[in-house]
């Protein structure tokens, strides 16, 4: 058996490697447009997993930051390029900037040293906020993108709660501690001997919004009674 989480990447090259051995992934995109598996429902051959479907909610992570920073003309959008859903994530956001009047910046990064300049440039064009696009990758580096973002006192909203406890400002994505002990499950009973092909794909239909007050107001912001009262969880 194998398990391929964490991205698209992973997913393919295991399903590319055996069509006997069974699979199961976690990804944040949907599988059937990467052709991961046939539908939701019948997955056909030897792979099923769990989508977190955080690719398409970009939109949603635009509109909360703009609850936050409305006067904000210019957002910064940091996302993988070798991740296949960094053009999704793209478009979906450009698209409700456009209904908002917010004007998007992407600047990339796929590697540590991509991380000061692109930064640089987000100072240089005044960016009033940033979007983290959903990556396996950006999620290791959770860290050092949330001390870039109170360094240059960039209001940043993430993919997961894990960029909040570290230290982020907001953070709107599926659990994904969830997700995995979904997989899990799946695992133990493929082991037990049901098959892949049996197993519908599992999609996310829960997702939580945190903020971190504390972080907040180092950056001199004031969250609006509404956004609070729509956070499932408050770090204070």
């Amino acid at each position: 058996m194998i398990a391929a989480t964490g991205d698209v990447v992973s997913a393919l090259a295991a399903k590319g490697a055996t069509s006997t051995l069974p699979i199961v992934f976690v990804i944040g995109g949907d599988p059937v447009s990467f052709n991961l598996v046939a539908s939701f429902n019948r997955p056909g051959g030897n792979i099923t997993g769990v989508s977190l479907v955080t690719n398409a909610l970009g939109a949603k992570r635009l509109g909360l930051l703009h609850d936050l920073v409305p006067n904000a003309a210019v957002i910064g959008l940091l996302a993988n390029p070798d991740n296949p859903n960094a053009g999704p994530v793209r478009k979906d956001v450009q698209e409700a900037a456009h209904v908002t009047g917010q004007q998007i910046y992407v600047v990339n990064a796929k590697n540590e040293r991509d991380f000061e300049p692109a930064f640089g440039v987000l100072v240089q064009q005044r960016a009033g906020g940033l979007v983290v696009a959903s990556d396996p990758y950006l999620l290791s580096q959770r860290e050092q993108l949330v001390a870039l973002s109170a360094r240059h006192t960039i209001p940043t909203i993430y993919e997961f709660r894990e960029f909040v406890t570290a230290g982020g400002l907001m953070s709107y994505g599926s659990n994904i501690a969830g997700a995995y002990r979904q997989a899990g499950v799946y695992v133990g009973r493929i082991l037990k001997g049901e098959k892949p092909t049996d197993l519908p794909v599992v999609q996310s239909t829960k997702f939580e919004f945190v903020i971190n007050l504390k972080t907040a107001k180092t950056f001199g912001l004031t969250a609006p009674q509404g956004l609070l009262n729509a956070a499932d969880e408050v770090i204070e």
